[in-house]
């Protein structure tokens, strides 16, 4: 592929601009505010922010770090959250380079169709999680407009890349048994294909965000009796549900495993400190976000070695 550099820093560039649009989300979703207007302002003075104080990072630093009305600090989350998602696109677009130099096939359409609904995915899921692992940190709420609608373009993406499997991709065989299938006017069907690659694919994925949705239920009704208290929100659910739709069951399970060590470490480090006791309420949204971004990463190298060792 012609000019790899220039698609890598285009897509650093494109990062830095949705993260941009993630910090206005990041602000107003949790207070149910419109991202679209009033225009982005300064949360300390209320002034309106210039078209050029606007430039992801860059503007950050030309202004010293501060408003340049009220002179009030500008946070350390808007040029982080930026830089983040400039470098999540970067590994995306990196990624699809290395598998389009590799790619030798003759189901050229599926693949860079598979290619770029992968792509599109990673990028929201990304979106999505950057976003949700700060505002829970912020503010301890999930909103639905990033869950729920996660949960849906999730499966979308799905059903995009169902539509475009190789003939014979993904199906399930009943192996050595043979069934035979008859319909009014039909020839009969002595194969034995037991569900079809699109079938296999959605059902399973549908299955796959029901299952994980309800391994947190299952934690959190368990919480709730033997403690008498809540222990888990809703939003944890969802979130959970979220990336089983983008990742499948088993990264998802990944992810759970993965924000729990990372609430552990983090709970026990508090403790020492002094900082927190038994009952304190932590941002374990966050932490389930964080473990979503490596499953998606090294998910299934993880998943690999694991099942390896099993075997």
């Amino acid at each position: 592929m012609e000019h790899p550099d220039l698609i890598v820093l285009a897509a650093f560039v494109l990062g830095l601009l949705f993260g941009s649009f993630l910090n206005v989300c990041i602000s107003r979703m949790p207070q149910r505010e419109s991202v679209v207007r009033p225009r982005s302002r300064c949360p300390q003075c209320g002034a309106a922010v210039r078209w050029y104080d606007n430039i992801p990072l860059l503007s950050w630093v030309l202004l010293g770090r501060r408003c340049r009305d009220c002179k009030q600090p500008i946070p350390w989350r808007y040029p982080l959250v930026e830089l983040a998602l400039g470098l999540w696109f970067t590994w995306i677009a990196a990624f699809c380079l290395r598998a389009a130099s590799s790619f030798h096939g003759s189901t050229v359409t599926e693949f860079y169709v598979g290619l770029i609904v992968a792509s599109v995915g990673a990028a929201a899921l990304g979106f999505l999680l950057i976003g949700l692992m700060v505002m829970d940190w912020q503010t301890h709420l999930l909103p639905n407009k990033f869950t729920l609608w996660g949960i849906f373009v999730g499966y979308v993406l799905v059903c995009v890349r169902a539509g475009f499997l190789a003939p014979g991709q993904d199906q399930v065989l009943l192996g050595n048994n043979h069934i035979e299938l008859t319909s009014v006017g039909s020839a009969v069907d002595t194969g034995n294909v037991f569900l079809t690659g699109p079938e296999h694919l959605l059902y399973g994925r549908l299955l796959g965000i029901c299952m994980a949705a309800l391994v947190l239920l299952i934690v959190r009704w368990g919480y709730k009796a033997l403690r008498k208290r809540e222990g888990m929100g809703l939003g944890d659910v969802k979130l959970l549900a979220m990336i089983a739709a983008f990742l499948g069951f088993w990264p998802a399970m990944l992810a759970l495993f993965l924000g729990s060590m990372l609430a552990s470490i983090y709970a026990v480090f508090l403790l020492a400190r002094g900082r927190a006791s038994a009952s304190t309420k932590l941002a374990f949204g966050s932490f389930l976000a964080i473990g979503g971004l490596i499953a998606a990463v090294y998910g299934e190298k993880i998943i690999g070695i694991y099942a390896d060792f099993l075997t």
